[in-house]
């Protein structure tokens, strides 16, 4: 009898890791509460600009936002594309809310955000091929055991549907400070050549965060901890 299953996040059909941790505080269950429906991805039907921003533009997505600041910090740079968010921890949701809502009024609201709550596999499966322009995977769990490593975000399946849904010459960002991660996806990256560029030219362009990249509070938290963190960026190619 063994627990392992083949497979990876697009064939394993459940979500690892904590839904829940801290109370929510009285301001983010009512957030919560409140504007959380008012962005919340439709949970039918196709994902696509014209459905939830009422006309088209550039479309990003995130998988797994965390608290949502790079979300946030890059939907305020570019307020004329919009943003997808999912998130399955309702505590990362909630602050992710208080950024969207304007951080307690230290400014104003961000209009171009829309969350989901949940799988982003499921909402990534809706929206038509071909219709991002930038996807995201930063500081995803790492699930360091072996064993585990089908856990990982950062593997076939999830990659073939990221570049299904990017167009070509969209760009597909990932970050982590975690060394078993970081071998882990560039051995996965190596399979996928044929459908992504990496776009850098020496060492500085994966050890420094690149330009309007919002740092976020993992990576954050890694350097306060003596942790090296790097960034990857690659262009989905023509080729299928």
């Amino acid at each position: 009898m063994t627990a392992y299953k083949p497979g990876d996040p697009t064939t394993i059909n459940r979500l690892y890791g904590r839904s829940k941790g801290k109370p929510l505080r009285a301001g983010q269950q009512d957030l919560i509460d409140t504007l959380l429906p008012q962005i919340a991805v439709p949970t039918e039907g196709e994902v696509t600009a014209e459905a939830l921003f009422g006309y088209d533009r550039p479309l990003h997505f995130e998988i797994g936002f965390g608290g949502g600041e790079h979300m946030a910090g890059r939907a305020d740079m570019l307020p004329d594309h919009g943003f997808i968010g999912a998130e399955p921890f309702i505590n990362g949701v909630a602050q992710a809310l208080v950024h969207v809502a304007g951080d307690h009024g230290a400014r104003l609201p961000i209009g171009n955000v829309r969350i989901h709550h949940g799988d982003a596999l499921e909402v990534l499966r809706r929206i038509p091929d071909g219709a991002l322009s930038f996807a995201y995977l930063l500081h995803p769990d790492p699930w360091p055991k072996a064993r585990h490593a089908k856990r990982r975000m950062m593997n076939d399946g999830p990659l073939d549907l990221i570049a299904a849904k990017l167009k070509p010459g969209g760009e597909f960002r990932f970050g982590t400070d975690h060394p078993i991660y970081l071998q882990h996806a560039l051995m996965v990256m190596r399979r996928h050549r044929h459908q992504f560029e990496w776009l850098a030219q020496d060492s500085r362009d994966f050890q420094v965060r690149p330009g309007g990249w919002p740092e976020t509070r993992y990576e954050a938290k890694a350097r306060a901890h003596g942790h090296e963190v790097w960034y990857f960026r690659y262009r989905r190619t023509d080729a299928k």
